[in-house]
């Protein structure tokens, strides 16, 4: 079979479901996925499916819609939901072809009306003797019988089984037996990936607010520095003035103390002298250990 080229699956998309997608990309929210299965079938709850989603968080419920379906009816395959949701062009042209190729397969014809759906209408689709241009593919193979005039009329199968009377799903497994593996443990998957994206966005939101938290603390140590520095700096300034201008013996022991005191450090510790800057007076060490007055 063909496949179909990027264009055409998108008018193909658009055409079922009446939607006005513009790349395959938008594809990867998974809603229409869902509904393109329920074309099929007729039971999928796509009113649960968000078509405006934003979010990959939301993306991922309308995928659970879509792995129930798969579950439902024995689907056999792996939906690479982690790959689909960063809608990317490749991934989601790939399961596009796939779901096109199924529907092809299983569609049974007739009309479709998926703004209904969409809306929650409980409605099958309605059997119709042309399929629209649009829906105008191969349908499920259909039991005939001849009347007794001799003319021969289509019977329908009844529901949205391959075979007629069968008790086996689409892929050949038993409805009534063991659930498929594949896909229960495909929507486990989804489960365990939600409720990581979860904790995280969680775990960031605390993190960010530890960290607004932390920046109010520095901008108030930073003030908070910078005002005594202005003191101590307005102190030396002051000192200094005091020593150009010749003080009395009086008040020169004291003076040289408060100096000591502002430049004493610890030990290992040394001033940096920039240019302009006034070097430490001589005698002010002899200071640096005793306390102020």
């Amino acid at each position: 079979m063909t496949e179909l080229s990027r264009s055409e699956l998108v008018n193909w998309v658009n055409d079922l479901l009446q939607l006005n997608y513009t790349k395959i990309e938008q594809l990867g929210t998974g809603a229409a996925y869902s509904q393109i299965l329920d074309s099929i079938f007729g039971d999928v709850p796509v009113r649960k499916c968000k078509f405006d989603s934003r979010q990959e968080f939301e993306y991922i419920a309308n995928y659970k819609v879509l792995q129930e379906t798969f579950h439902k009816h024995g689907i056999d395959k792996n939906i690479p939901v982690e790959r689909l949701v960063k809608c990317k062009f490749q991934d989601n042209l790939e399961f596009l072809q796939w779901i096109k190729r199924f529907w092809d397969t299983h569609y049974q014809g007739g009309t479709y009306d998926a703004p209904a759906r969409r809306a929650g209408t409980p409605t099958l689709p309605k059997p119709a003797s042309r399929p629209s241009s649009a829906q105008s593919r191969p349908a499920l193979a259909r039991s005939s019988t001849a009347s007794s005039t001799g003319k021969a009329r289509a019977t329908p199968s009844p529901g949205p089984m391959v075979r007629q009377g069968s008790a086996s799903g689409i892929n050949g497994r038993s409805r009534t037996g063991t659930p498929d593996s594949g896909a229960g443990i495909a929507a486990g998957r989804v489960d365990e990936w939600a409720s990581k994206f979860h904790a995280a966005q969680t775990q960031i939101a605390a993190l960010t607010n530890q960290l607004t938290e932390l920046r109010v603390q520095v901008d108030g140590l930073e003030k908070e520095r910078d005002f005594y520095f202005g003191k101590l700096r307005d102190i030396e300034i002051a000192c200094s003035a005091q020593i150009e201008a010749g003080i009395d013996s009086e008040h020169d022991s004291f003076i040289k103390k408060l100096q000591g005191i502002l430049y004493a450090t610890e030990d290992g510790f040394e001033i940096p002298v920039a240019d302009g800057e006034a070097e430490v007076p001589e005698g002010a060490d002899a200071f640096a250990g005793e306390e102020a007055y």
